[in-house]
């Protein structure tokens, strides 16, 4: 299966494993949890789908790699206590609570959330004096003496031994206790994952016309080569930040996240490429409106490779945009729900202090639970700040204690409206400028199948359609035939292998 399948089996499970009767009792008995086993090549996700099904089930998340585990840190010290049996006092061997359960208890105790994922990655490459009592723990949930709350799940993960030398291979009594899932590389999955983390479109760009370089394990005269979906990843965001500070990007640093010399030299040539692209074709102008004739007499004349690097950075720009449109809809979605129950409040102050620290509170439980998605995050944060800055503007106004304390707040909202307006109009004359070039450029080629295709499966851009709507979309869709997915269109995207 893929990452993507493996993700909704897995979410799947800890839901069921979480389920109650009426009584409050888990419906499965914990003995009967079986742990996950996700088997897998190293870099492909395991740990990010993890993350995000926390986040999705809004439950904890406790992480720890297996490798560097002895058996006295997995389970426990011993120490010398006394204990009387009848009449008599024993000295008997007691130890100390496991690491990795005490971080489970910590995270409940720091979070306030009770139920969770405990993860164990590289479980099949455990140390020798450790590997007999995971027998013990992947049935009864123990580690030494202490047992893993309830409540909580196990998922393991690990890879296969082509891939590691330290890997055992679990024998058949250990199999019988887990739920095996084995997982393989696929980049039309991993490529909805990284438009969702807005990974560099250089990485995309490449990887869409080289789909063979998604993955690689490779024996060189070097050794072992590799190049994985984790190494894009940590790639992408590497080339933001030099972006950022305008350091020049080099093979060399390519190399320290790709293990692979043909792909590094392909990558590297074509970052340059893609580069040129956006200074030559000034980006910016074209989605102004403002394509000079030069830059559509070149895409007319362009190669397809080309062509689909010049869509994507064009795709990439409105993308990014419409997803802080979304972003701020949701933030002010939140806040109309807020201020609604305020309006007759008369100590506005109090109420605010202590709605901020209500929500302080929350962020920071969540945070501590690793149950909060990037997105989460910097919404809430968003919240937060339009309340500090309301209670501020409360105390300059000097209206505390009056019910016009509700109309600064309401101003302060219709001012973050307005500005969403202005900016929600912008994009929309960027993707009609975006619609308009690709008509004049792409003349009825593969390319405006290619962008109507993006706009309608990427989450940001769907969303902001539903939402606003565009009038230039909605033609080319229909020409399309996108909504009724007729068999000759399905045959074209197939053949371009989007």
């Amino acid at each position: 299966m893929n990452i993507k399948q493996a993700k909704d089996y897995i979410k799947n499970t800890v839901s069921l494993y979480l389920k109650r009767d009426e009584y409050g009792e888990y419906r499965i008995p914990v003995v009967r949890q079986r742990p996950i086993f996700l088997l897998g090549a190293p870099g492909i996700g395991k740990t990010a789908i993890m993350e995000q099904i926390a986040q999705e089930l809004g439950i904890a998340l406790v992480s720890y790699s297996m490798t560097h585990h002895t058996r006295q840190s997995a389970l426990g010290l011993p120490f010398i206590t006394t204990k009387k049996y009848g009449d008599e006092e024993y000295s008997v061997s007691e130890y100390t609570m496991s690491e990795i359960i005490a971080s489970v208890y910590e995270t409940m105790e720091r979070s306030g959330v009770k139920e969770g994922i405990l993860f164990l990655d590289e479980i099949n490459c455990v140390s020798e004096t450790l590997a007999p009592s995971m027998l013990q723990f992947l049935q009864y949930k123990v580690f030494g003496r202490h047992q893993v709350p309830d409540g909580w799940v196990i998922v393991t993960a690990g890879n296969p031994p082509e891939y590691n030398r330290s890997v055992r291979e679990f024998d058949v009594v250990t199999m019988d206790r887990l739920k095996l899932l084995e997982v393989e590389p696929d980049y039309g999955v991993w490529r909805e994952y990284a438009r969702e983390r807005q990974l560099h479109g250089a990485v995309l760009g490449y990887l869409d016309l080289k789909k063979d370089h998604f993955y690689v394990m490779e024996m060189t005269s070097k050794g072992r080569g590799y190049v994985t979906a984790r190494g894009w990843e940590d790639l992408s965001e590497i080339l933001k930040l030099y972006e950022e500070d305008e350091l020049a990007v080099s093979a060399e640093l390519i190399g320290q996240y790709l293990r692979g010399d043909e792909v590094v030299k392909e990558f590297a040539a074509y970052y340059d490429l893609y580069n040129k692209y956006k200074k030559d074709y000034r980006i910016a102008e074209i989605l102004q409106g403002q394509a000079s004739p030069q830059a559509i007499s070149r895409a007319k004349a362009a190669k397809f490779d080309e062509r689909i690097s010049l869509l994507g950075l064009l795709y990439d720009r409105v993308e990014t945009d419409m997803r802080g449109v979304m972003d701020r809809v949701d933030v002010l979605t939140q806040l109309q729900q807020l201020l609604k129950p305020l309006e007759n409040v008369t100590d506005m102050s109090g109420t605010l202090t202590r709605l901020i620290e209500t929500r302080s509170k929350r962020l920071h439980s969540m945070r501590e639970a690793n149950a909060l998605s990037p997105a989460e995050k910097k919404r809430e944060k968003a919240v937060l700040a339009f309340l500090e800055e309301g209670k501020k503007a409360i105390t300059i106004a000097g209206c505390e204690g009056t019910g016009e304390c509700y109309h600064v707040l309401k101003d302060q909202y219709a001012r973050s409206l307005q500005n969403l307006r202005r900016e929600t109009e912008g994009v929309s004359a960027s993707l009609r400028a975006l619609f308009a070039f690709c008509e004049e450029a792409f003349e009825g080629g593969n390319e405006m199948l290619i962008l109507v295709t993006e706009l309608t499966v990427g989450t940001a851009s769907a969303r902001f359609l539903a939402h606003f709507g565009s009038p230039e979309y909605q033609k080319h869709k229909e020409e399309l035939m996108l909504t009724e997915r007729s068999d000759a269109l399905q045959e074209e995207i197939r053949k371009l292998d989007l």
